[in-house]
Parts: structure tokens; C-alpha cells; sequence
């Protein structure tokens, strides 16, 4: 599995306290301890201070370099920047890119990153100015491997068409709550491609996990009661929490699913790590599949 450092730095918008700074810094050393070896960034991640406070752990513990592969994301640009009018918006433009990953390395305090992902695709992308992007990083020995995020099979297969190296990663939203990607042709290009399917909210934003009482307003009420439910009766079987069967859904599928896990709680994480060792029959597979439905398959 891998371990996501979205919210390393605190929620998006909050400031980030020393407290905050220092709390983010033991999440991923727990995460380290527990044999996470994947780390997922981006640069808009708290405005690239998740990156800023995983590099301080990497000068904390040296030898996490040598056994972590770290991955970052570019092209989200915020409303108001560079100039007060510019709107929110995507950019894969060469410069973007560039500039974008450099910025990553000096805030990640290293000279590789080992996987770099274009985080939600560009509607005016130019997959020549693109792969001309990808080259000069690749060249200056700033990446090592690409991927897309939030790609939809098509997106992805057009880009290929013009890059010289192969895609090997996209990271979207799979979870027991959003499975789309079953049926959308993603994961099925995933194992036709041999490209790597990160999953990241793996948990539905901790909605899995979590025993806090559901809105009865809310329209997805008897779906998400219906999956805790059906992760509950598995969970029993397997003597494991409600998150590590969710995390084993994922993990069953062919396609080797990567979960990125963003808990800050260091119980939570110690406890996501024994979905590792849970191999679901094809039955509880289907059992958990059915409720996520909320009927019967056809």
C-alpha cells in the first residue's frame, strides 16, 4: 500500500502550526515504521508544505530515502495566482510541468522523484508539449517514472500515443462507496496495459472506518449503511477491522490495486497494514461488491 501526505500539514486552508508541522512529521514516520516504502504528494497539497515537512523527515532519518519511492503531482494551479483574476484551473503546459517538479525537488530536499503524475487532466493539454516536458525530466535525471491521475481511459491512451516512455501509473478514486472504475473501462486498461491503478480515498475520505452515526438526510444513507454492514459481518470472520476488509476489497482485484492510506492517526495506520495479509474469498468479495451496488447483481 502506499501512504498519502495529503493531510500532513493539516486540512487544506488551515495553517500549519509547529504542533501541526510536528504531528505530520510523526504520521509518516509511523507510516515508515509500519513498512510503507510508497509516499504520495503534490505540489498543491497544503500549498507544497507536505512536501517541505516530508523532506525535513527524510534529513531526520536518512536511510528512509534509499528505501522509499516517492511520487508528487503537477497541473492544479489555484485561483488568484499568478495574478489576482487567473481562475482555478489545470495546466500541462511544458513550462508548468517543469517548473513545477523542480519546485517539488527542493522541497522534498531530493534530486529524483521516482514517480511524477499529471494530477487532473488538462482539457487543452498538448501531448507534444507533454512528452517534451517528460524527456527534458527525464534527461536531467528529475524523474524517473510518469503517470496520470484521474485519467480516464481514453485521456491515457491518447497521451501514450505521444510520449516516448510508458505511463506507468493513474491514480483515481476507488473506494466501496465510488466504482466506477469497474465498469468504466479503467482498471480493465489497467490490466491490458500492465499500468499500475492507485487508488486514493480508498477508505471514502475515513467514511468506511469511521462508527460516527450517518445523516438520515442524507440520499446515500441506506447505501453506506447496507456497506458498513456487510464490512462489519467480514471483519468478523477475519478478526480484523471494518477499514482492513475495505482495504483487502481493493487488493483482491487482478489489477494489484495500490490503496494510498492518508490517516494522521498512527493507530489507524498500524491497522490498515493487516489488510496485507487478508485474502478474501471470492464470496466475500462479491458479498461487499453487492452491497456497494445495494442490489443484486443482474
Amino acid at each position: 500500500m502506499a501512504y498519502g501526505c495529503w493531510r500532513i500539514a493539516g486540512w487544506e486552508g488551515a495553517e500549519c502550526t509547529p504542533e501541526r508541522e510536528l504531528h505530520g512529521r510523526q504520521a509518516v514516520i509511523a507510516a515508515f515504521e509500519n513498512g510503507f516504502t510508497l509516499f504520495d504528494h503534490a505540489d498543491i497539497y497544503s500549498d507544497g508544505m507536505g512536501e517541505v515537512i516530508f523532506g525535513k523527515v527524510l534529513k531526520e532519518i536518512p536511510e528512509l530515502r534509499g528505501r522509499a519511492i516517492i511520487a508528487s503531482k503537477c497541473g492544479i494551479r489555484r485561483a488568484g495566482k499568478p495574478d489576482a483574476h487567473a481562475p482555478y484551473r489545470y495546466d500541462f503546459s511544458y513550462e508548468h510541468i517543469v517548473e513545477s517538479c523542480e519546485a517539488s525537488l527542493q522541497r522534498l530536499g531530493i534530486e529524483t522523484i521516482d514517480i511524477y503524475q499529471l494530477h487532473r487532466p488538462d482539457f487543452l493539454a498538448n501531448p507534444e508539449e507533454v512528452a517534451r516536458a517528460f524527456t527534458a525530466l527525464k534527461q536531467a535525471g528529475k524523474v524517473r517514472e510518469f503517470g496520470l491521475s484521474n485519467a480516464k481511459p481514453s485521456f491515457l491512451a491518447m497521451l501514450q500515443k505521444h510520449l516516448p516512455m510508458k505511463l506507468i501509473a493513474n491514480q483515481v478514486q476507488i473506494n466501496l462507496l465510488q466504482l466506477d472504475t469497474l465498469s468504466d473501462g479503467t482498471l480493465d486498461q489497467c490490466l491490458a496495459e500492465n499500468i499500475v491503478p492507485m487508488a486514493w480515498s480508498p477508505l471514502g475520505g475515513g467514511r468506511l472506518a469511521s462508527n460516527t452515526g450517518i445523516e438520515l438526510n442524507d440520499p446515500h444513507h441506506a447505501k453506506r449503511l447496507k456497506i458498513r454492514e456487510a464490512l462489519d459481518h467480514v471483519a468478523r470472520d477475519h478478526s480484523a477491522s471494518r477499514a482492513a476488509i475495505a482495504l483487502a476489497f481493493l487488493l483482491k482485484h487482478p489489477a494489484t490495486i495500490i490503496p494510498i492510506v492518508g490517516t494522521t492517526n498512527q493507530q489507524t495506520i498500524a491497522e490498515t497494514v493487516k489488510a496485507c495479509d487478508i485474502n478474501l474469498s471470492r464470496e466475500e468479495w462479491y458479498r461487499l461488491l453487492e452491497a456497494s451496488h445495494g442490489h443484486r447483481l443482474p
